[in-house]
């Protein structure tokens, strides 16, 4: 599945002039990493974040958004957010600046070894 390119360049834009990031195509889209973390990410016309856990039910509430249920289980922390949550340049800064906040505390993945 192709991910929305405008979304991702938008996402870009919002990394720029920052120091430790790097994009990495996986889950058929686009992530951001932030600090070695994944921070924001695309999945087809979808902006994935990251953000702080104590903050999801609430954050979940608002329009266009919900929990990512990517793997068939909900995983706190993480929603996805369709165009009508991130079409207006407030709300995508809000929902961004979410994931930019949650970033300095969220842990990062611990690198599994792979089997023989």
């Amino acid at each position: 599945m192709a991910y929305n390119l405008r979304l991702a360049a938008r996402i870009r834009e919002k990394f720029e002039g920052l120091a430790e990031t790097e994009e990495k195509e996986m889950m058929g889209g686009l992530a951001f990493m932030y600090k070695g973390k994944m921070c924001i990410g695309v999945i087809g016309d979808e902006m994935m974040i990251r953000i702080d856990p104590a903050l999801h039910d609430e954050t979940a509430e608002r329009n266009g958004c919900r929990e990512m249920d990517f793997t068939g289980k909900p995983m706190k922390g993480w929603l996805m957010a369709d165009d009508s949550a991130i079409r207006n340049p407030a709300d995508f800064e809000f929902l961004t600046s979410l994931a930019f906040a949650w970033n300095e505390n969220a842990k990062k993945s611990v690198k599994r070894k792979k089997g023989k």
